[in-house]
């Protein structure tokens, strides 16, 4: 069963790093009740740097409950609380490898969210969890959630249950899109298979375009 346990958000916040101040929206706290899912975001949250967060493809981000446990014991931490991988909505049941591009999925009754990408982490991620280097294990782990793009507005509640309406047509994991353009960059066909799926984000097309390009083989 998929479930919506935690809708998280924030403003962004200026932080210090690298001795320069840069803003982030990666402090995500739980919120209660009832909240608006728009286009571009969820009422209450904001990204800092909107060249490369937040937009049509990249509206809100999902987290998989079943990868706390574990970060818990990779990390051993205990203090890891909805929100803390800088997700707006945690969710149950949607794991990498079973979850594709292009699903299109319902919460409550009238919300649909279709799948446009892996999450890529950034150095706020690192920040966050007070470790440099984990930005780097976080994308080696595969568990590394997903962004939607909002094909219908509406109201979310934490507990609302989640629905896959539509299975994309060429289904491809979110993992498996991943693998391809991080970890398995050898596998042409695939590559170019993936660059065509009509719900992949413009910025993967492109990655993975760059990739054959590269080998000249478009």
């Amino acid at each position: 069963m998929m479930r919506l346990l935690s809708i998280n958000v924030s403003k962004p916040k200026p932080i210090t790093y690298n001795g320069k101040i840069v803003h982030t929206g990666i402090f995500k706290e739980p919120i209660s009740g009832t909240v608006m899912l728009r286009e571009k975001n969820i009422d209450g949250d904001g990204q800092g740097d909107l060249k490369v967060h937040g937009g049509t493809y990249k509206a809100t981000y999902g987290y998989p409950i079943e990868h706390y446990s574990h970060w818990q014991q990779e990390l051993n931490r205990d203090d890891l609380s909805y929100g803390q991988f800088g997700e707006n909505l945690t969710v149950e049941g949607m794991l990498e490898d079973e979850v594709h591009i292009g699903d299109i999925f319902q919460i409550g009754t009238t919300v649909k969210l279709q799948i446009t990408q892996p999450r890529v982490p950034c150095f706020k991620l690192g920040y966050k969890m007070g470790l440099p280097e984990f930005p780097k294990q976080f994308l080696e782990s595969r568990r590394v959630g997903f962004y939607f793009r909002v094909f219908a507005e509406g109201e979310i509640t934490a507990g609302d249950a989640i629905s896959r309406i539509e299975i994309a047509s060429e289904p491809m994991s979110v993992q498996e899109i991943l693998n391809l353009r991080y970890f398995n960059t050898d596998n042409h066909e695939k590559i170019a298979k993936a660059r065509k799926l009509p719900a992949l984000s413009p910025s993967w097309k492109k990655d993975f375009t760059s990739i054959l390009q590269a080998k000249d083989l478009i």
